[in-house]
């Protein structure tokens, strides 16, 4: 079970488009089992795939989410009839993912995440690690893709501390590609201070219009970068507003996108896959 990362400390660079689409994408082309997590707390990827309805009818029926992972603290629940009594947090074991699709599920993500507190030196960071472990026990999933919240924070730490391998969506202006430098800091300081190997596995520019000279001197850039020069993607993610306005309806690119959107996404997810069957 590969386990990776979707990381960018900058919001707005389609992170989460690309995050949910590459698995929609392994899933259906390629038949991969795969499962999102979503570590957001503004829990976009969830609502790419649940609307909001959906998404409260399964709450209200005891569906788990991201906050079932992280929150181990007995929450106490008062009733009229039987007065105050305590729930016990759940076992990690216990936590359910949802159902998109046959092989295909998710840990929803939940505005709640916000009240968790991440006390340091308690472990808490490392409970999703430890979900993921029991999960590839089961043998359920081929790949898990972790989408992570724009900032750093004890959650994207997490995440990072979970998986095998990240992967960086960067639009190609210049303030976001100054961005992925410090991001590559913070992610070697974390592995080196857990003692964890985290691989990059690649650059993907996002958000990108050919016609313009920004994508020409991005590619240049990252292209001769040391740090980068191995790792820019082929393919990018077009920017088209057809796509962001279809995933509030939780269409995705494989239905709805034109051609070009398509063959991005199909490129962009054979290249992870080639990356991540090669190690």
């Amino acid at each position: 079970m590969k386990k990776i990362s979707f990381v960018n400390m900058k919001g707005g660079v389609g992170k989460t488009t690309l995050a949910v689409n590459v698995a929609d994408c392994l899933n259906q082309r390629h038949n991969k089992r795969v499962l999102i997590v979503d570590l957001d707390p503004q829990f976009n990827a969830t609502q790419c795939l649940f609307s909001g309805e959906d998404y409260i009818k399964l709450r209200s029926q005891g569906g788990h989410t991201i906050v079932n992972i992280f929150d181990e603290t007995p929450a106490p629940s008062l009733s009229a009839v039987s007065g105050p009594k305590i729930i016990e947090a759940l076992e990690l074991e216990d936590v359910k993912p949802w159902s998109i699709r046959d092989g295909f599920d998710i840990i929803p993500g939940d505005l709640e995440l916000y009240r968790v507190e991440m006390p340091a030196g308690q472990g808490k960071e490392l409970r999703l690690k430890r979900y993921l472990k029991l999960i590839s026990k089961l043998d359920l999933y081929d790949v898990v893709i972790v989408d992570t919240p724009p900032t750093p924070s004890h959650y994207m730490m997490s995440a990072l501390l979970a998986s095998d391998y990240y992967l960086v969506p960067v639009k190609p202006d210049p303030l976001s590609r100054v961005g992925i430098d410090l991001l590559r800091a913070v992610i070697d300081r974390t592995s080196k201070n857990y003692g964890e190997d985290i691989e990059c596995i690649g650059v993907v520019l996002t958000i990108t219009d050919k016609r313009t000279k920004v994508l020409v001197a991005a590619k240049q850039i990252l292209g001769e970068a040391d740090l980068w020069k191995d790792k820019l993607y082929k393919a990018t993610l077009p920017s088209r507003t057809r796509i962001a306005a279809a995933q509030g309806n939780q269409d995705l690119i494989l239905e709805v996108g034109d051609n070009d959107s398509k063959s991005a996404i199909s490129r962009i997810t054979e290249e992870l896959l080639s990356r991540i069957d090669d190690e």
